[in-house]
């Protein structure tokens, strides 16, 4: 039987109609995809996060990485690169994280793979020597973020404009130098800070200070908490204290120090307002958290 071709031209209407719904479906299900970005911020990397993607051992991207020989930089001691394995998403931001006194970079080396695999290059070092001081240690942050961005064999996936510092105890102490000495750092993660020095007026990153609540090494009274008390109170800084945590809490993979540094770091060095549900309001005291101090909401 022959169709009228009105019928015919409906039916192809309708065949076009559902073909476009279709196409649009599926272009709506690759925005929860790692690849998606809102239009708005070209600097959202993966999905939209939740409590429990924020908190698993592993984010959305698969990750590579790489081994920086100390005898091929100058500065610092050589260290491990972690990056997201997808080149499809453009560049990342970066973070260069230092160890403590007397630590290798091995004691640091958990925060490489679980950060990187939310969408960032990560960059655990070692120092030039174990015994090296705060001062040292941020100029040390600071050259390990020079190799990264103009030398290292994954420079062409970092935003160079877009970097932060992280580091333990000493490593901590170095991270706030390190921002006192290049205001363009997005953000700053000192764990268990230890410095001679407590006062930070000069400091201009987002700065977020984990202490311990049975620091004995690294006391919080003398450490965490003069550090962040004395940081501008105008900047977008954070205290959050650990409960039933030693100096060396930040040695090994923990939940509570990776879900609030990610935040941070997606928060201050992407610009993804995505992450403010989980810094503000204030984490609350819990079995992990002793208690935390801040000035939300955010204004950077």
């Amino acid at each position: 039987m022959q169709q009228h071709p009105h019928t015919s031209r409906r039916r192809t209407g309708r065949l076009a109609g559902l073909t476009a719904a279709l196409a649009a479906v599926v272009g709506l299900s690759t925005l929860t995809g790692p690849g998606a970005h809102a239009a708005d911020n070209p600097y959202e990397r993966g999905p939209a996060p939740t409590e429990s993607s924020i908190e698993a051992l592993r984010g959305p991207y698969a990750v590579s990485q790489t081994s920086v020989s100390r005898l091929g930089v100058t500065g610092f001691g050589g260290g491990t690169i972690y990056y997201p394995t997808t080149t499809a998403d453009g560049t990342f931001g970066a973070i260069a994280v230092s160890p403590g006194f007397t630590a290798l970079e091995s004691s640091i080396s958990w925060l490489g793979p679980r950060l990187a695999s939310q969408g960032f290059v990560v960059f655990t070092i070692d120092t030039n020597t174990t015994l090296d001081q705060p001062d040292s240690r941020g100029d040390q942050l600071l050259a390990a973020l020079d190799y990264l961005t103009q030398r290292s064999s994954v420079r062409n996936r970092v935003d160079s404009s877009r970097l932060g510092v992280m580091g333990h105890s000493m490593g901590g102490g170095g991270s706030l130098e390190a921002a006192k000495d290049r205001p363009s750092l997005q953000a700053a993660i000192p764990l268990t800070p230890w410095n001679l020095d407590k006062t930070w007026p000069e400091v201009r990153t987002p700065t977020l200070i984990f202490g311990a609540d049975g620091d004995t090494i690294a006391p919080v009274s003398s450490h965490a908490e003069p550090f962040y008390n004395n940081l501008p109170s105008s900047l977008d800084r954070a205290y959050l204290e650990l409960n039933n945590a030693t100096h060396f809490t930040p040695n090994s993979s923990n939940t509570t120090i990776a879900k609030y540094s990610i935040s941070w770091l997606k928060r201050f060095i992407d610009n993804d307002t995505r992450y403010e549900q989980f810094l503000c309001p204030l984490p609350r005291p819990s079995l992990t958290i002793e208690e935390s101090r801040g000035n939300c909401p955010h204004t950077s």
